[in-house]
């Protein structure tokens, strides 16, 4: 055998081992990844049972269906709501507890319900396990408005605290009233003269709200 096949076979030996190897590396690294990629949950939301009994009118019949989609770094979380007033905008947000005092509170965005008092809303972000408010310290915030809950100019300082609840309020405390519910104003909207809150996660509980299910 000339020194050209025996070098040609050397090379062979060396690298069909390291292209092996690298494929399973890879094929390791992608199955890793894939373990926390396509996790689904699906779960109700309940209408808010502190509301008063004096406001039997109240939203009797609210209710809510959520579909969380895992894609590994990101969620999809999409909300389906019904029994609710029609062409009415309400606000949604994620929260520490699903009833008052509620704790910390992130704002996701906003659902407006149909003629037909129904209403859907698309979220992408952190809704998992991981989902969590923290703040090292203390440090100036913009203070962009002044209504029923004025802004803060500072934050209090905070180890992570893991928000894993979910709620909707009305986004206007007139809607509310027009509705047959109490005209209370709280702080979640926007503005932060948002109406009460209408649907929340109580069906679970308060130290295990339903986005924990999503590792």
């Amino acid at each position: 055998m000339d020194q050209t096949s025996q070098g040609s076979r050397l090379l062979r030996w060396i690298v069909t081992p390291m292209l092996v190897s690298g494929a399973l590396i890879a094929w390791s690294m992608v199955h890793l990844a894939a373990k926390h990629d396509g996790q689904k949950f699906e779960f109700d939301m309940v209408r808010n049972a502190a509301i008063p009994a004096a406001f039997p009118n109240c939203v009797p019949s609210a209710s809510g269906h959520v579909r969380i989609d895992s894609k590994g770094p990101v969620e999809d979380m999409d909300v389906d709501v019904e029994g609710l007033p029609p062409n009415t905008d309400f606000d949604f947000f994620v929260i520490q507890k699903p009833t008052s005092p509620f704790g910390m509170s992130w704002y996701q965005g906003d659902i407006e319900t149909n003629g037909n008092g129904k209403g859907h809303g698309k979220f992408v972000g952190r809704f998992s396990i991981e989902t969590f408010i923290v703040a090292p310290g203390s440090t100036p915030a913009p203070v962009v408005h002044q209504f029923a809950f004025p802004d803060a100019s500072s934050n209090p300082p905070t180890n992570p605290i893991h928000t894993f609840h979910l709620g909707l309020w009305f986004n206007s405390s007139d809607d509310a009233a027009a509705a047959g519910c109490p005209n209370t104003v709280t702080p979640f909207n926007g503005e932060h003269n948002a109406g009460l809150q209408v649907l929340n996660t109580s069906n679970f509980a308060d130290l295990s709200g339903p986005l924990i299910n999503i590792q």
